[in-house]
């Protein structure tokens, strides 16, 4: 078979192509099944609590990721900058991860403890107050919409059916932790719980 005989026939090309592509998949996914960083949480690395849970759902429908990753290369650069660089296991637990690689804002994986929960607060509800130089949009609402308890319970129930080890006990009191919180709250205490489970290298 040669080539000009496959570029001529696009039924036969088209199963080429997907026969290389299964491959090369089968090639890059296969063997992180069989690695324990991949698939087994890193020391420390627990489930999300109910209100950072929350914050984290929170985090994803407004679009946070599409500026700031959450994922450390391991490069000096990086690591002087934000830290030791991020493991597979930190991130087992995530449905769906937020590694990302736009960085318009800076990189989260560490920001947990960096700042005060009230320096976040002010930053998410009018960023240049603290950054003059910010291209953060404001998030005013976060600080009015109350947290629905019983849906967050029904999130972590999903989530156990997709390997997250959330208890019975943890279910049943998700409603009771985040009972009159806000989105705000519940989104510092997620930016606040980030890197701070395991940290690498130390």
């Amino acid at each position: 078979m040669n080539h000009e005989s496959v570029e001529k026939n696009i039924g036969l090309m088209g199963v080429l192509i997907a026969l290389v592509i299964a491959i090369g998949g089968l090639v890059e996914i296969v063997p992180l099944y069989f690695q324990g960083a991949g698939t087994h949480p890193a020391p420390g690395i627990k489930p999300y609590p109910a209100l950072n849970l929350a914050g984290r759902d929170v985090y994803i429908r407004e679009g946070c990721y599409v500026c700031h990753s959450q994922m450390i290369r391991p490069f000096r650069s990086e690591t002087e900058r934000y830290g030791p660089y991020s493991l597979a296991g930190e991130s087992v637990y995530d449905h769906p991860f937020q590694f990302g690689s736009k960085r318009t804002g800076p990189d989260l994986a560490r920001v947990g403890g960096r700042y005060s929960d009230d320096w976040h607060r002010v930053h998410l509800l009018n960023p240049r107050d603290v950054v003059p130089e910010s291209n953060m949009p404001r998030f005013p609402w976060l600080e009015d919409a109350v947290l629905d308890g019983p849906l967050v319970a029904k999130k972590m129930e999903a989530l156990r059916k997709v390997g997250v080890p959330y208890t019975d006990a943890d279910i049943a009191g998700a409603a009771e932790a985040v009972a009159g919180k806000t989105e705000l709250d519940a989104l510092v205490a997620y930016l606040q719980g980030l890197g701070t489970n395991a940290r690498p290298g130390t």
